[in-house]
């Protein structure tokens, strides 16, 4: 079996997209959201998602392949004015890693299985709260300006610039770094949970886009 071209193939660049993957357990939750939330705050900033060659997709370590999500978590996308419509939950597969730029996942357990699967994913695969924490560190002026380099490039940058820092910028305790699992909660807690996403998301698409949320 050939493997599909992608990030962890060497010699692969594909210079007009960048994929972030989302990912947890049933992704029919927490990356469902992850997924579209990311997506609304690239429209709030961008315009169009895909203005940027940004590509947002989702998937679960034990995805229910085929699956729509959760209706606490269209609830919530609601909540935010997200589109939660055509979802469609997805088992993680390699070519999925292969392809991204960057992984987000849930806990630093999906983190540990998206690594596990091989693909050079180590230093582009980050639970969601790891990734706000040290993109956060970053000096956005050290990043490629996206309207003379491309968004493409400053995202790449990016996260390249955080790989580097891990290690130094050390979580300040234990579950720090995770977002838990609403699944079967009551509409509440998923809201709490979409609202910790929402906050976590906020400065990311910012230095990924050079672009604040407009008020």
């Amino acid at each position: 079996m050939t493997a599909p071209e992608g990030r962890g193939i060497a010699g692969f660049d594909d210079s007009s997209t960048f994929r972030i993957l989302h990912v947890s357990t049933g992704n029919v939750c927490r990356s469902p959201i992850t997924e579209r939330l990311t997506r609304h705050a690239l429209c709030d900033r961008l315009g169009d998602p895909l203005g940027g060659g940004l590509i947002v997709e989702s998937a679960g370590t034990w995805g229910h392949e085929g699956a729509p999500m959760e209706t606490n978590a269209e609830l919530v996308l609601a909540d935010f004015g997200a589109d939660y419509s055509g979802f469609v939950g997805r088992e993680l597969l390699d070519e999925h890693v292969i392809r991204a730029d960057l992984v987000l996942t849930a806990t630093r357990d999906h983190r540990a299985q998206v690594i596990s699967m091989g693909h050079s994913a180590g230093l582009r695969t980050f639970t969601l709260k790891e990734f706000t924490r040290l993109v956060r560190a970053i000096d956005p002026a050290t990043l490629p300006d996206a309207r003379d380099e491309g968004m493409v490039e400053r995202a790449r940058a990016l996260v390249r610039a955080a790989a580097a820092l891990r290690g130094w910028l050390l979580a300040p305790s234990v579950d720090a770094d995770e977002v838990n699992d609403p699944y079967g909660a009551p509409i509440t807690f998923f809201r709490s949970i979409g609202d910790e996403i929402n906050q976590a998301l906020d400065p990311v698409v910012t230095a990924l886009t050079g672009v604040a949320a407009r008020d």
